[in-house]
């Protein structure tokens, strides 16, 4: 059975964030044939089109790192009913400078997260604005708005809710499905 890397890009730059945990629960979850890694973004310095005749290191990392993913999974808290700026900021590097968009083609999935009972929908839909700009197709169904996250882990961070180990679940087969169906005539 073919294997896909899954770059997992966390828009929450707190150590003990719950867009963190969320994310590491989703990641426990997901089918064997998705082997999914953190790429790390709370060094990236903001994008300047100035530095890229000499690419700051962070930049240089995180592009080799994104750009060696099959897929990508984005997720994202809420704030100001937006797009957290260092997630935007790592989407807007991966993307520049112009004709190396690493995201081109790579199958996307959005999860956004909130101790509020909202899921962040706000946020949710504007990442799925910008991978629409950045020519990644993303997973419609199911939506992934995680709602009342302060509530999903002990003290631990583990996951100790079933109902949202189950969704995390049915979310990261139906991701997997997602990025087989698209990628499965490519050569990797």
């Amino acid at each position: 059975m073919k294997t896909f890397d899954v770059a997992v890009l966390i828009g929450s730059l707190r150590a003990a964030s719950l867009t963190r945990k969320v994310a590491n629960a989703m990641m426990d979850v997901a089918p064997r044939t998705l082997r999914c890694y953190v790429v790390e973004i709370g060094d990236v310095p903001m994008y300047n089109e100035d530095l890229e005749a000499n690419a700051p290191e962070p930049w240089v990392r995180f592009r080799r790192e994104a750009a060696a993913a099959d897929a990508v999974l984005a997720l994202t808290p809420e704030y100001n009913r937006s797009v957290t700026g260092c997630l935007k900021n790592a989407l807007d590097v991966g993307s520049r400078p112009a004709g190396k968009n690493l995201w081109n083609g790579k199958p996307a999935g959005v999860v956004s997260v909130t101790p509020n009972k909202l899921g962040a929908f706000g946020a949710n839909h504007h990442v799925r604005q910008a991978l629409v700009y950045l020519n990644m197709p993303t997973m419609q169904q199911p939506e992934a708005y995680i709602g009342g996250a302060a509530d999903l882990f002990d003290t631990t961070g583990k996951l100790t809710n079933e109902d949202a180990r189950k969704f995390m679940t049915q979310f990261m087969t139906a991701f997997e499905r997602w990025v087989t169906t698209l990628l499965a005539g490519s050569s990797k």
